[in-house]
């Protein structure tokens, strides 16, 4: 067959003419160039529609016109199911995207968005929180490591490549983006300290710089796909008026308590007395801690998270649905083994990660070591019924293993007991 199946044309009329397998069906380059675009559009408007049935599940604007649908303490109990502790960060949070629906259905333009900077030590939560709230919510929500971005013009990415991934995240959708949220992680490596002050700092002070418009609102362009710093790329505007940044950032010196101790940074003044715990990551101590004014000061909500003691370790082992000894669970129930953890060991694994300093994620990688053997060798072990881990296994690295009770163990059983 010679002929397109579409449009018609013979192989002399087209530059290329594709045959199908069978070869009972043809199809030339233009066409097969409009189904690729048709395919690509449908796609694209089905995401969009979804987006927008998913919106309306979330921000009620399908079910109440004037208002959000979940209610703050609706939002904290969501977050409850995910997250052990850290009652104030859920509450600050759970105000800020109830106030952010809310904001979204304002048509008179007084109410104001609050973006909001969390601030603890490594490990306590801060992009757990993130992460679960874009698990949670049905609006666009996008993670950026600040890390990797650069003052415009140099290498690296730039500022916006945050707004191009929420885009991404709304399917294309420019104004569904523009009622998105942002998160910032690792906003504390940003800061400009000592010698760099009043230098050229492109991935510091200058991001810092290229951030303060972004944040407090302007109409900003992105890149639909590909790099932002490609010229010929297609390109939509976003204005970021209604899109609520949240920032995180450890800011070690501040939570630590090095700052009390006479850190070069200075927190104490001569004849001053030490500040207390929820003073010290005031918006004057984040600003001597190398942050900008301004930027500090489009980030009126500013809420401190604790760090993690042992008790709370030993909830995050086991109460969330997420929990990693759950995951350890499943794993060996894949293999025929049930998996059991006393409570010695889970307080002991609580123990070693709280002394390594390592917050919530160390608790994964105790884990990976005292489980890494059994894990090689349980799935050639085939009379295995239990694996028990135990005080001395935390250390020994050798979980308990239990065997399955045969037949002729069990009537020897029998046989003793009559």
């Amino acid at each position: 067959m010679n002929i397109c199946s579409f449009c018609g044309k013979k192989v002399s009329q087209v530059s290329r003419l594709i045959q199908s397998p069978d070869g009972d069906a043809c199809i030339c380059d233009v066409c097969a160039k409009t189904a690729a675009r048709l395919g690509e559009e449908t796609e694209r408007r089905n995401a969009m529609k979804k987006r927008k049935i998913l919106e309306g599940a979330c921000l009620g604007t399908k079910t109440a016109k004037k208002g959000p649908s979940a209610t703050p303490s609706e939002i904290h109990r969501q977050l409850d199911r995910f997250i052990i502790g850290q009652d104030k960060a859920k509450k600050v949070l759970s105000v800020a995207l109830y106030n952010h629906s809310k904001r979204l259905h304002d048509k008179s333009g007084l109410i104001k968005k609050s973006n909001i900077l969390l601030v603890g030590p490594s490990g306590c939560g801060k992009t757990l929180l993130a992460s679960t709230l874009a698990r949670l919510l049905d609006v666009p929500f996008a993670i950026a490591d600040v890390t990797a971005m650069t003052q415009a013009g140099y290498a690296g990415d730039d500022v916006e490549t945050c707004l191009q991934r929420l885009l991404d995240a709304a399917g294309g959708d420019v104004e569904l983006a523009q009622k998105g949220i942002v998160y910032l992680d690792e906003i504390d490596k940003i800061a400009c300290r000592g010698s760099h002050r009043g230098t050229a700092d492109v991935s510091g002070e200058g991001v810092q710089a290229a951030l303060l418009k972004l944040i407090e609102g302007s109409e900003v362009s992105v890149s639909v796909s590909g790099s932002r710093k490609n010229p010929m790329g297609e390109t939509v505007t976003l204005d970021t008026k209604d899109i609520l940044f949240v920032c995180g950032g450890a800011f070690q010196e501040l939570t630590s308590g090095k700052a009390q101790a006479g850190h070069p940074i200075g927190f104490l003044a001569e004849g001053r007395q030490p500040d207390l715990p929820e003073n010290l990551c005031r918006p004057e101590a984040l600003v001597r801690y190398g942050m900008m004014p301004e930027l500090i000061g489009r980030l009126p909500v500013i809420c401190t998270l604790e760090g993690l003691t042992e008790d709370d370790m030993v909830r995050i082992l086991t109460e969330p649905e997420d929990a990693v000894t759950k995951e350890y669970e499943l794993l060996l129930k894949k293999d025929g083994v049930r998996l059991v953890f006393e409570p010695e060991a889970l307080l002991e694994i609580a123990r070693t990660a709280v002394s390594r300093n390592t917050g919530a994620r160390g608790l994964r990688s105790i884990l990976e070591d005292v489980m890494l053997d059994i894990m090689y060798e349980l799935p050639d072990l085939r009379d295995i019924s239990r694996c028990i881990v135990t005080h001395e296994s935390i250390s020994t690295r050798k979980p308990l293993l239990i065997k399955k009770r045969t037949r002729k163990s069990v009537e020897n059983v029998a046989d003793a007991l009559a």
